[in-house]
């Protein structure tokens, strides 16, 4: 499965290509700012996983100096 998200400015064109996406059979979903916020969050926390233990105090003392 792929995915694409979109974003622009003016609804009129929103709506043009949402309707385009359904006519050759892609699903579509519209979301708000807060949500699109949030995949661009958990995008960066997945990316920045390395598997590896960290401790809360190196953690703090790293950022600290």
């Amino acid at each position: 499965m792929e995915g694409l998200l979109l974003q622009g400015e003016s609804k009129k064109d929103m709506k043009m290509l949402n309707e385009l996406a359904r006519k050759i059979g892609l699903k579509t979903r519209a979301i708000n700012n807060d949500e699109m916020e949030e995949l661009g969050l958990i995008n960066a926390m997945k990316k920045g996983r390395t598997g590896v233990y960290v401790s809360t105090d190196s953690y703090l003392k790293k950022i600290k100096s």
